[in-house]
């Protein structure tokens, strides 16, 4: 038996309270090694509260992080240099060169001196950065102080890395090649990143997680999260077809509504499996079968109705 992935990230009852108002309610999550996790929820849900306490940025008022095993409260030097972050606003110092930036960024984190040049290289490389090395941070335009954000957070190699809103104010050529770098980051060690773009969670993330007022509500995968409160199904296409009441009359199926001339949307019971059926009635009687596509909604509508729905 196949051992268990290592979890890297595990945050236990986590509470957070500003002038009085607890903005984050004993929230619990666990990041495992090569997995990327998004962390989606309305404006003011907690996410960056979230995200700053699992990087050890903001102390929690109860409750305890601990990274690659060791505690982030008790052990913070030997948890913090297993962590790479980038904040909604990167840390930068705008008259600092980029490879001057990126350099004190290792050393704060303690990156050993030897390989530092290749590891200069390599993550400028990886961010895009390789042209901008000798320029001042303040001189660059958005999109690439936001690749500098990134570059400070990988420099050194971590573990983990946890990224606030990794893609604002890219171009869609930019955010392209930093969801490659996310997923790439994601194979060797473990990512969480919070985004209001669902379609970033479907390019890189394996798992989802949605807060909302302060605490979790909804965790899973981002492939079963479009088939979240969706009633088993499929749509087929059939180039001759039948009629729909011999579609309707095969086994596990509840209900079969034409959608167009040749496409069907067929409901069916959970845990039935009516299409290989279909496909097979289909080959025998000349219905022509072409297409057969599982049901699934729209991310933005599955995230409206998981909020709604699951809200206190």
């Amino acid at each position: 038996m196949p051992a268990a992935t290592p979890v890297t990230l595990s945050a236990r009852n986590l509470s957070r309270r500003f002038d009085g108002r607890e903005v984050v309610r004993d929230l619990s999550l666990e990041l495992r090694r090569g997995e990327v996790l998004g962390l989606l929820g309305p404006n003011g849900a907690g996410k960056s509260t979230t995200l700053h306490m699992l990087a050890g940025a903001l102390a929690p008022h109860s409750g305890q992080v601990t990274i690659c095993g060791f505690d982030l409260a008790r052990q913070p030097q030997q948890a913090k240099a297993r962590i790479g972050f980038l904040p909604e606003t990167p840390p930068l110092y705008r008259d600092m060169s980029v490879d001057s930036y990126l350099q004190f960024a290792a050393r704060l984190r303690g990156a050993p001196r030897v390989g530092a040049a290749a590891a200069l290289a390599e993550t400028k490389r990886r961010c895009g950065l390789h042209e901008v090395g000798q320029k001042m941070i303040g001189t660059l335009s958005k999109g690439y102080q936001q690749r500098v954000g990134i570059a400070q957070a990988i420099i050194h190699g971590p573990e983990i890395v946890i990224l606030d809103e990794p893609t604002v104010g890219l171009d869609p050529s930019q955010i392209r090649d930093i969801r490659a770098l996310i997923r790439e980051l994601g194979n060797v060690g473990s990512v969480i990143l919070s985004t209001h773009l669902l379609s970033e969670v479907e390019c890189v993330c394996d798992r989802v997680e949605i807060m909302h007022h302060g605490r979790l509500i909804y965790g899973d995968s981002s492939a079963r999260m479009q088939q979240y409160g969706l009633q088993p199904g499929f749509v087929v296409t059939l180039l001759a077809p039948p009629e729909l009441s011999e579609l309707q009359a095969i086994a596990g199926v509840s209900r079969a509504e034409q959608v167009t001339a040749t496409q069907f949307r067929i409901l069916h019971q959970p845990g039935a499996n009516p299409g290989a059926t279909l496909l097979e009635l289909a080959g025998q009687r000349g219905w022509r079968a072409e297409q057969l596509v599982p049901l699934q909604s729209r991310l933005e509508e599955v995230f409206v109705k998981i909020t709604r729905d699951e809200a206190p």
